[in-house]
């Protein structure tokens, strides 16, 4: 196994700096403790950008405490986020440009979040494979607690160690690891974990997995994993409650704590829930609770007393639209998307109905579009009254086109064999 020696003075490369902050600028976020934003660092890029390559060449670099938020989970709980200052994410981005090449090629084949080339359909579609693929249909679903929280400081830098041997460069990341945590305005030290939010922290918890993986592919085990969500694979349920238990008892000998209640043994025939997909022999659907979480974000964007204008709604559904159907579309779920996109119309209609308040508007609406005759006097504020034959006639479907409403109906769905590697 090859070790580096001397990698600090790359990390700190004037170019490499540069490429770091505007991979940085190209995820957005927002400032840390120091209320820094992109922009105002962006301001006086070449000054900073000099004084954290002095800073880093002399070893004076001190990163600072990352800023603790909470956001939703959806179920009620909520997961802390740890948001390091525009300087820090910088500085952890020049580090992965440098060290991520090092460690990803030699990294399990079936080990798919945050690398390169890798995503959660590719995940997916090989879990389908090998389930169905491989005839192994029992599968043990392992679910890991708070596994950024929970990484072992001194495990980390003993994987990192194996690979690089500039000493330099190891205090600086361990440095980026014990940096601590502000939250209502006080501090806290970090003896585990690395903040979910950093740069860094993905590229690190998949080189502390990498052991994992590495002892279960020396197992002979089938194993598919993304980030935290691991599926392993048997013949019979025997095996999978034997790999279950040699997973188990690897997982806590490196520091990491299994979550009892999440971890199951399931089979192909009762669907594997996997990264918001259910995974069947035939086909692939979405998870209803993804489903569930999707239609409460529609409903939030299109409420029928807001003052927002449909087509000022419209613009705000289609990059939710557009991104969740993108992420799903693997799945067989034509008839889905249609009857969501039904129902997305509806509320439209709903929305477009309060703004006509009467039907006197309404019967101008409908000749407007060129319907002649008489027509009902219909309540514009009735829900049922959205899905009527009139209502379709005033709003028809040329009008969502119209207003340029992201279509689910167009999306070609079911192809998750072109994510096969």
């Amino acid at each position: 196994m090859k070790k580096w020696y001397s990698l600090i003075d790359k990390v700190y490369t004037t170019q490499n700096l540069f490429d770091a902050f505007y991979s940085v600028k190209k995820n957005k976020g927002v400032g840390g403790i120091d209320g820094i934003t992109i922009k105002q660092y962006e301001e006086n890029l070449p000054i900073n950008i000099y004084q954290m390559q002095k800073e880093l060449k002399s070893g004076t670099y001190v990163p600072l405490p990352v800023k603790r938020v909470e956001i939703p989970k959806g179920n009620g709980k909520t997961r802390p986020l740890g948001i390091p200052t525009v300087r820090d994410r910088i500085a952890q981005q020049a580090i992965v440009n440098i060290i991520q090449p090092i460690f990803e090629p030699e990294f399990h084949p079936q080990s798919y979040g945050y690398r390169p080339k890798k995503s959660c359909q590719m995940a997916v579609a090989r879990a389908k494979q090998v389930a169905v693929g491989l005839e192994l249909p029992f599968v043990v679903d392992m679910d890991l607690s708070k596994c950024f929280d929970t990484l072992n400081h001194k495990f980390i830098m003993k994987t990192l160690n194996k690979r690089i041997s500039d000493g330099t460069l190891l205090r600086l990341i361990e440095s980026i690891l014990k940096s601590g945590v502000m939250q209502n305005g006080k501090f806290n030290k970090t003896k585990i974990g690395s903040p979910q939010g950093g740069v860094i922290s993905p590229l690190l918890m998949n080189i502390y997995l990498d052991e994992f993986d590495q002892a279960m592919r020396i197992k002979g085990l089938e194993i598919v994993r993304y980030a935290d969500d691991i599926l392993i694979f048997a013949k019979t349920k025997k095996k999978a409650e034997q790999y279950q238990r040699f997973a188990t008892k690897y997982l806590n000998s490196i520091y990491l704590i299994i979550n009892e209640e999440k971890t199951h043994i399931t089979h192909i025939s009762k669907g594997i829930t996997y990264l918001g997909f259910k995974i069947y022999k035939r086909f692939v659907s979405i998870d209803s609770k993804r489903i569930k979480v999707f239609k409460d974000k529609v409903r939030q964007l299109t409420p029928r007393n807001s003052g927002i204008n449909v087509i000022a709604m419209a613009r705000r559904l289609n990059p939710i639209l557009r991104g969740w159907s993108n992420y799903f579309k693997v799945a067989n779920c034509k008839g889905l998307f249609k009857t969501l996109m039904e129902w997305i119309r509806r509320r439209l209609r709903m929305k477009r109905m309060k703004e006509l308040k009467s039907w006197k508007a309404f019967h101008k609406q409908l000749r407007r579009v060129g319907h002649r005759g008489d027509f009902p006097k219909m309540s514009m504020t009735h829900w049922k009254n959205s899905c009527c034959f009139h209502i379709h006639k005033a709003i028809p479907l040329t009008w969502f086109d119209e207003i340029k409403l992201y279509n689910l109906q167009n999306v070609e769905t079911g192809v998750l064999f072109n994510y096969y590697e």
